[in-house]
C-alpha cells in the first residue's frame, strides 16, 4: 500500500510504501480492539479506592441499647453497616485492576487499529514533525491547512521539543514518540498523523528488530 507524504506546509513530499499486513487488513476485529482497550485502561487504574469495614471504624464498643424491652432489634455495636457512621459492607479495597493479555493479541490489535484508520482514510503521513520555534499559532495554522482538528501525531524515536511545546496548547492534539504508539490513543482521535520515520519504526516494531 502506498501513502502520500505531505509537509507541514501542505506540499507534496512523495510517497511511502507500507505493509498491507499492518495497514491493509480488510476484516477489522472489533472484539480484539475492545479487549486491548479494556486491558490498557485497567492497567491505568490506580486501584487506591477503599472504604472502612466495621472493624476499622472508630466508634464506641459500649452496648448502646438494652437487650430487651426497647421494641426494636437487639444491637451491641454502632460499627455495624446498617448505622450511619458505621462500616461499609463489601466496599472497594486497594487492589490492582490489571489483567493479562497475550502479546499476540496486543500486536494483532495494533495492526487492526492502524488498518481501521487507513480503511477510513484517516491516516496522514508527513515528512517530519519539526519546528524552528515553539509557536502555537504557527503550528495551529499549519494544522488547519492540513485539515487536522482532532489527531494523534506519532513522531520518530524522539519528539521535537519545539513541536511538542507548540502542540500541547492545541485542543484535541496528542503527540507521542513511535515507542508510545498504542491502540487506545489511536482510536480516541479522529486522525492518525505519522512521520516517515514513525512509519519505519512501526514496521521495525512488527518485524521485531532491535531498532523498534
Amino acid at each position: 500500500m502506498e501513502l502520500a507524504v505531505k509537509t507541514l506546509a501542505g506540499k507534496a513530499a512523495g510517497n511511502i510504501t507500507v505493509d498491507d499486513a499492518i495497514f491493509g487488513i480488510d476484516d477489522i476485529r472489533e472484539d480484539i480492539l475492545q479487549r486491548t482497550v479494556r486491558w490498557q485502561l485497567a492497567r491505568r487504574q490506580a486501584g487506591t479506592h477503599k472504604t472502612k469495614s466495621r472493624s476499622e471504624v472508630n466508634r464506641t464498643t459500649k452496648k448502646y441499647i438494652r437487650q430487651k424491652g426497647s421494641g426494636g432489634a437487639r444491637h451491641g455495636s454502632r460499627n455495624a453497616p446498617i448505622f450511619v457512621g458505621g462500616g461499609i459492607a463489601h466496599g472497594p479495597r486497594v487492589r490492582s485492576h490489571a489483567h493479562d493479555l497475550p502479546k499476540k493479541i496486543r500486536k494483532m490489535a495494533l495492526a487492526h487499529a492502524l488498518s481501521a484508520k487507513a480503511k477510513g482514510q484517516a491516516i496522514l503521513v508527513i515528512d517530519e514533525a519539526v519546528l524552528a520555534s515553539a509557536k502555537t499559532k504557527e503550528l495551529a495554522g499549519q494544522f488547519a491547512g492540513l485539515g487536522i482538528e482532532n489527531a494523534l501525531i506519532i513522531s520518530g524515536t524522539a519528539v521535537d521539543d519545539n513541536f511538542a511545546k507548540a502542540a500541547r496548547n492545541i485542543p484535541n492534539i496528542d503527540v507521542l514518540p513511535v515507542a508510545g504508539l498504542n491502540v487506545y490513543d489511536i482510536l480516541r482521535r479522529k486522525t492518525l498523523v505519522i512521520t516517515k520515520e514513525a512509519a519505519e519504526g512501526i514496521q521495525a516494531r512488527f518485524d521485531g528488530s532491535k531498532e523498534a
